[in-house]
């Protein structure tokens, strides 16, 4: 059987041929951390602008990102505030970065939920600004379309808080955001193990992003060998089309045609 040759996924007119977004905070060491990419097989990672160097002018986590083929996707991590961000994203782009941003607002220090009324600000303000948007946000069906009509590449509603490593809390709730989407659909936040990713990408999203799932396993560089098949999985078992739920058994064999019946 030939390997699975998946169409890309397409943000903003740049495709990537993986659907795993990686991130780069808590990892053991920075050589972990470029052994669980290669791993991975991503083509994109999230890097906290306020988090690292930018300057370069010390050893960074940078240093350790294979740019010739992983794109740096720029968040905003640790921004309470819209103009926070904003200023956060703008840091990120004036140093060479990118113009494209994961853009965080943070609501609530405990639970790290955003506070979407400043997140839709900040992202009509930065798209204004032309910046290609990405926002991490609730499982919200209605905030995540407000969030495309203000002008944002991709909505990334969470599946549980960050780091929880629950997995899906609410898998209805993602598919009326699919549904209702006309731009790609990222899970962000709450997967904990292979399972989760697989049950995201069979729901019918873009893509997945996760960072502690990965950097905080016993063993980083396989947990994301473990990711990038089951996000591939889940991908390849929604594109099939998964069999209709039965109250009752249905046998494997017809039993039309069975001597002695």
């Amino acid at each position: 059987m030939q390997e699975r040759s998946f169409a890309p996924l397409t943000i903003a007119g740049r495709t990537f041929n993986s659907r795993l977004i990686v991130g780069t905070g808590k990892y053991p060491s920075h050589q972990i951390m470029r052994a669980a990419h290669v791993a991975s097989g991503t083509e994109m990672v999230t890097v906290a602008v306020r988090r690292v160097d930018i300057s370069r002018k010390s050893e960074s986590l940078l240093d350790y990102i294979d740019t010739s083929r992983i794109f740096l996707l720029p968040n905003t991590a640790a921004c309470y505030t819209a103009q926070e961000a904003i200023r956060t994203a703008h840091l990120a782009r004036e140093a060479g970065l990118s113009n494209w941003i994961k853009l965080e607002v943070i609501g609530d220090q405990q639970t790290l939920f955003p506070d979407n009324e400043a997140l839709l600000e900040a992202t009509r303000a930065l798209v204004k600004d032309g910046f290609v948007v990405l926002p991490y946000t609730n499982d919200d069906p209605v905030m995540c379309r407000k969030l495309e009509e203000a002008g944002a590449a991709a909505v990334m509603p969470l599946g549980a808080p960050i780091g929880s490593g629950l997995g899906i809390q609410n898998p209805n709730n993602i598919r009326i955001i699919k549904a209702q989407a006309h731009v790609p659909v990222i899970v962000d936040a709450g997967v904990g193990t292979a399972s989760d990713a697989t049950i995201a990408m069979e729901l019918g999203v873009d893509g997945v992003l996760m960072n502690t799932a990965i950097a905080g396993a016993d063993d980083p560089e396989r947990m994301a060998a473990a990711m990038r098949l089951a996000v591939d999985a889940g991908r390849l078992a929604f594109e099939a089309g998964r069999i209709p739920r039965r109250m009752h058994a249905s046998a494997s064999s017809p039993l039309e045609g069975i001597v002695g019946r």
